[in-house]
């Protein structure tokens, strides 16, 4: 179907000056000077339209990214920045030192039995009892079931005997 450059300007709600660019790009199809193959041009400007749509959804889509990286990348100078500050621990760090204090705890609270019982006259029977208490204290705290001996400092049984 042939029409008058300005009846299918009309059509397409364009201008008879942007039909006449359309052509000039390859979108529209003259015949001749004034006329243009309407059925191919309103064909070819659509395909030229979605083309052009389907390439703003990917320029969103690239700018929403780009958009991301630089705030991903905002958010990594400033955890840098922090951790210069001083602001900012290493998690292992931080573990391994929780870890030393508790096991400093643990030594210590395991010592007391032996202690106690060099500074006063503490049958083996008791110290054995407040030992076992200590032990299942710190492994309950733990979350151990109680029965563990691992590194206990057993009563001496060297230098008192236990007598019934």
């Amino acid at each position: 179907m042939h029409m008058k450059t300005a009846a299918v300007a009309g059509l397409l709600g364009l201008s008879a000056r942007r039909i006449n660019q359309l052509v000039e790009e390859g979108i529209a199809v003259r015949v001749d000077k004034t006329t243009i193959d309407a059925a191919a041009t309103i064909q070819a400007y659509i395909a030229h339209v979605s083309g052009k749509a389907t390439g703003a959804e990917v320029g969103l889509n690239l700018d929403r990214e780009s958009a991301r990286l630089k705030k991903e990348q905002a958010d990594g100078h400033e955890i840098k920045n922090a951790q210069t500050r001083g602001e900012l621990l290493q998690a292992d760090d931080v573990e391994r030192t929780w870890a030393d204090a508790l096991r400093r705890v643990r030594s210590g609270m395991l010592a007391v039995t032996g202690r106690v019982r060099q500074q006063i006259d503490l049958p083996l029977a008791d110290a054995a009892i407040i030992d076992r208490e200590i032990r299942d204290a710190l492994s309950a705290l733990s979350g151990g079931d109680g029965d563990s001996n691992e590194g206990a400092a057993q009563p001496s049984t060297t230098t008192e005997t236990q007598t019934i």
